[in-house]
């Protein structure tokens, strides 16, 4: 039997000082679990890096010989280095990740492999903040991406890492959102844009409330700017769209709530039946009462539980 082509794709990595992730972001791209795709180049574009950054890329460089180092001598913006690694990736299948993230073992393969489909023209992963909830802030931008996610879920709004058909060679300069951008040409081609869900890639959220506002705000900005010059609307301006998710988890939120407080009265009643059994009743229950209900694991309720079982 004829073994299948693998999907060949170019990684681009837009980097701006990140000496403290873009070591560990090269060796998890190098180290993929692939299958039906393949990374024949991982381009870093540095832009204005004053710090480690180029050293540690080269560093890395002459351990794997896919990639590359491009350098800007002053920063440009993310548009400006995505254009550059367009300039040089010799793949159809273009992937642009973000300096500050880390995929996955297997986020790339989840993410390129779609494109075996030919009516598809962009992909996304879902942004999971590695932030923890004890931290207000942090965990506001947890709950912002869970909220994404939703949102994606139903229209995709991709961003932080992507891939595409390379069916342009370009984006204009004044586009901040690029990911927004590139599903505005991808759709207009007659092209789909999908969400990839198993495709995971993660990210560390604002911890301060102004940085929190300071991104949301030149994020929302931007978009606004995509809408009015180019006409794209992406998802999250669709506030009755926006409302309705975030509904929905305020809803699970309260049910929740709602089922630890049964929990809790049910555990207490249990208890206290217990106390007058043992105290009372003098009963140890060498040979209990037969819960019936639960002989019996049912295999399909597992998997949907757990679904690496």
């Amino acid at each position: 039997m004829k073994q299948q082509e693998k999907i060949r794709c170019s990684v681009g990595v837009t980097a701006y000082n990140e000496e403290k992730n873009i070591g560990q972001l090269l060796t998890a791209l190098c180290n993929q679990l692939l299958r039906e795709v393949e990374i024949t180049e991982i381009i870093v574009i540095a832009s204005g890096c004053t710090d480690r950054t180029e050293e540690i890329v080269r560093e890395h460089a002459q351990e794997d010989p896919r990639i590359q180092l491009l350098t800007q001598p002053e920063r440009e913006g993310k548009t400006s280095a995505v254009n550059l690694f367009l300039q040089h990736a010799k793949e159809n299948i273009c992937v642009v990740e973000s300096g500050d993230t880390l995929p996955a073992e297997d986020c790339l393969e989840h993410l390129v492999r779609m494109f075996a489909d030919p009516h598809v023209g962009m992909t996304g992963a879902q942004k999971v903040a590695v932030n923890t909830p004890d931290h207000v802030v942090e965990y506001l931008s947890y709950l912002r991406l869970q909220l994404e996610h939703e949102l994606c879920l139903e229209i995709p709004r991709l961003g932080e890492l992507i891939a595409f058909r390379k069916v342009f060679d370009h984006i204009p300069l004044d586009v901040s959102m690029d990911e927004a951008f590139v599903e505005a040409l991808v759709i207009q081609g007659g092209m789909q844009v999908r969400y990839a869900p198993d495709a995971i890639v993660y990210n560390m959220g604002p911890t301060t409330l102004s940085d929190f506002i300071r991104q949301r705000r030149r994020n929302h900005a931007g978009h606004l700017h995509l809408k009015r010059k180019y006409g794209y609307r992406v998802s999250s301006l669709d506030t009755h769209r926006v409302l309705k998710v975030a509904g929905g988890m305020v809803w699970g939120a309260v049910r929740m709530v709602s089922i630890l407080g049964a929990l809790a009265v049910l555990e207490g009643a249990a208890r206290a039946l217990g106390y007058y059994d043992y105290y009372v009743q003098g009963k140890r229950y060498e040979k209990w009462p037969i819960a019936w209900t639960t002989k019996k694991v049912e295999a399909e309720r597992a998997k949907q539980a757990h679904p690496r079982v």
